[in-house]
């Protein structure tokens, strides 16, 4: 039986792919902080094995036996210093790179589309993973992290060090979501959501069964070794269909409020200057792009993923959107 192991595993993407390996046949192990706080997945089946990636020795430990490991574990907050996101999403993949390495094992590493810094995004092609990456900020720490982190696995596959792929997503929703889904929902609970321009540009987002579908085809295909994956176009929703369809889900009106473009780039501005003047230099840096990304069509393009892996979404938008706005209305408030 094929073993894997899976870091991040109480996250959205972790979990989803813990979930699609036990359905497919796979024995799951997943490494845990807290194991109290993992129960449910060793409910489904899931082997929990005690350890963070600051410990070496439960990264050895957990991978005994394991032949593919899926990365997932990672920083993803909107504040903190460069040391954290080093610390997480830097360091710790170079011990997941080494510890797999040793263990002989496959690694699939959850990197992002945030790699592409927002520079290289919007061009007159669709941004695939050819398009070169653009210079990033320095306190785009997020960013800068996964394009580092990212590098570190590919170039450890280059070197021979062991078989390695990584997968780029841009945001991601679904059941268990506490990025976007409760941001979303927080607002639209006062009755009222801003759509710049209308809301008519189609969302960057990807469903997390998408991402997981991505990650198992990308270690079980043998030419994926050294590539990475854009994984961002399952099916396509707008804003304003992204804002009704999770009204559905709270089962509650939301009305949407159109705000001309101008006025969004201008509020946007003062607020980044805003956030510079605080000293949360990371935030000030992310306001202003914020609405290039909720008022823009997706850039990104997936026909690699399609072409080479047979990628091939199942979660259309009109189930998956209520269904992770009504999870959170039940479990995470």
């Amino acid at each position: 039986m094929t073993r894997a192991l899976v870091t991040g595993a109480t996250g959205l993407v972790g979990s989803y792919i813990a979930e699609r390996l036990l359905a497919d046949g796979w024995s799951v192990r997943a490494l845990v902080r807290d194991a109290g706080a993992a129960a449910w997945l060793g409910a489904l089946g899931v082997e929990l094995a005690r350890g963070d990636l600051a410990d070496h020795d439960s990264q050895r430990s957990a991978m005994s036996g394991c032949d593919t490991v899926f990365h997932c574990a990672a920083l993803i907050a909107a504040t903190g210093d460069w040391s954290s996101f080093q610390h997480a999403n830097i360091d710790g993949t170079r011990a997941i790179v080494e510890a797999a390495s040793s263990a002989g094992a496959r690694l699939v590493h959850t990197s992002s589309v945030a790699v592409y810094g927002s520079a290289a995004r919007y061009r007159s092609a669709p941004t695939d993973e050819e398009t070169p990456l653009a210079p990033l900020p320095e306190h785009a720490y997020y960013a800068r992290s996964k394009r580092e982190a990212e590098q570190i696995v590919l170039d450890a596959h280059a070197m021979g060090e062991l078989w390695a792929t990584a997968i780029r997503p841009p945001m991601i929703y679904g059941k268990r979501d506490r990025q976007l889904v409760p941001r979303f929902a927080r607002l639209m609970q006062t009755g009222f959501f801003p759509l710049f321009g209308g809301g008519h540009s189609v969302f960057s987002l990807v469903h997390a069964s998408a991402v997981a579908d991505g990650a198992v085809r990308a270690a079980t295909h043998d030419a994926a070794g050294g590539r990475a994956f854009n994984l961002t176009n399952d099916f396509p929703v707008t804003i304003a269909d992204f804002v009704q369809l999770g009204a559905n889900g709270l089962d509650r009106r939301v009305r949407g409020v159109s705000i001309p473009l101008s006025a969004a780039r201008a509020t946007f501005s003062i607020l980044g200057a805003a956030a510079g003047l605080a000293k949360h230099e990371a935030m000030a840096e992310q306001l202003p792009g914020t609405v290039d990304t909720f008022s823009r069509d997706n850039p990104f393009t997936s026909e690699r993923a399609r072409s080479e892996l047979g990628w091939s979404p199942t979660m259309i938008p009109v189930v998956g959107v209520p269904e992770a706005f009504r999870w959170w209305k039940e479990n995470d408030r």
